[in-house]
């Protein structure tokens, strides 16, 4: 027999999609089986609501019925609640000042979180993760011309050098955790405006471990980690720029009694230099040359951060600020092969304190009409 699913979410068949999840939400409400409700009746809803939410599914079931393929809810033995989107407006007709942006956290602990093993063994193993750590390191500009290895220290969570970790006294054994009698996570009573729902938080006394050491170690009292100083070797790679950042996994903050640790995120800032001035892989560097060299042209030494002898031909008669471009003088790219480019600017330079040959020279060369 074929099921009626707008009948069983109680709209009609030309009801939009805002009505149909208001609809659903009202039914999942009064027949949920955490509230007493009927579970076959709840996952009727569900089936339906799956169905008509999805417009594609929508469509085929309008044409076919329940027997197109996938209109059937999962099979026995599953929850059948991962198909949900909680994306929930608010519906015109509360008034209540409940936190809608909370409300995706409890239908999930409601209907997916509280059923779901996998759900329950993510929260205890994050509830032991120890923390990221963000710092900011300063290199010079010459140093991302090949790849570095520098070390830094930092003050932070590391393993208990006495338990290794496991937050016992060493050669004490462990023991089953009164609380949560080793799920490593009890049940909550939470109040919202559909009422109490139960869900399932991280255990607060073993913290989602499932057990607790039966003599704490002495050092880290139980938590498998304390605070102390620890030298960190980081290899900067070649062509690394500003506001870049480096990862190192599992060195960040121990986790606890023997938890993942966090990973270590270091951020790149480059210093000024004097001479060069650096945008994306390219160099640029203003040469000052004399009056003469401008126009009667000549070859100079432009300075470079590998410190080589590099030799330019100034073309005769060049004007002040024209720039040349030495290839593949710049900075290494980051994620490739090759370098950037070397743009040296020419800059002629204007002498104040001339001898008296000099300004002769160039009362000479002004009535020349130089």
């Amino acid at each position: 027999m074929k099921k009626d699913y707008y009948q069983i979410l109680g709209v009609s068949k030309d009801a939009s999609p805002e009505d149909i999840k208001r609809a659903f939400y009202k039914l999942a409400h009064k027949y949920h089986p955490d509230k007493g409700g009927d579970e076959q009746k709840f996952k009727e809803i569900n089936e339906a609501y799956q169905t008509l939410s999805d417009q594609k599914k929508r469509e085929q079931y309008d044409k076919f019925g329940t027997t197109f393929e996938g209109a059937q809810g999962p099979a026995g033995g599953e929850s059948g609640f991962s198909g949900f989107e909680w994306a929930w407006g608010r519906p015109e007709s509360f008034d209540s000042e409940f936190d809608f942006g909370d409300l995706e956290d409890v239908l999930e602990n409601m209907f997916g979180g509280g059923f779901g093993g996998a759900t329950r063994s993510r929260r205890k193993k994050d509830s032991r993760r120890g923390k990221d750590i963000e710092v900011d390191l300063e290199i010079n500009l010459d140093d991302t011309l090949s790849g570095k290895e520098t070390e830094i220290n930092l003050y932070k969570f590391n393993t208990c050098p006495r338990c290794q970790g496991n937050g016992a006294e060493p050669g004490t054994k462990t023991k089953e955790c009164f609380s949560c009698r080793g799920t490593g996570q009890v049940q909550q009573i939470r109040k919202t405006f559909l009422g109490s729902f139960t869900q399932y938080v991280t255990c607060p006394v073993c913290e989602g471990l499932g057990y607790i050491p039966e003599k704490p170690c002495n050092v880290c009292r139980g938590e498998g980690r304390v605070k102390s100083e620890e030298k960190i070797k980081i290899f900067v790679p070649a062509g690394v720029d500003t506001n870049q950042v480096i990862k190192v996994e599992g060195k960040g903050e121990a986790g606890k009694t023997g938890g993942k640790s966090g990973d270590l995120y270091v951020r790149i800032f480059i210093k000024r230099h004097p001479l060069f001035q650096r945008k994306g892989d390219d160099l640029y560097i203003s040469l000052p040359i004399s009056y003469a060299q401008a126009v009667l042209g000549n070859e100079i030494e432009i300075p470079n951060l590998e410190k080589t002898k590099i030799l330019m031909l100034v073309p005769a008669g060049t004007e002040s600020g024209k720039v040349l471009r030495i290839s593949g003088k710049g900075i290494p790219h980051f994620s490739g092969f090759g370098r950037g480019n070397l743009y040296v600017k020419l800059v002629i330079k204007t002498p104040k304190n001339l001898t008296k040959r000099q300004k002769e020279l160039l009362e000479r060369m002004r009535e020349e009409g130089l």
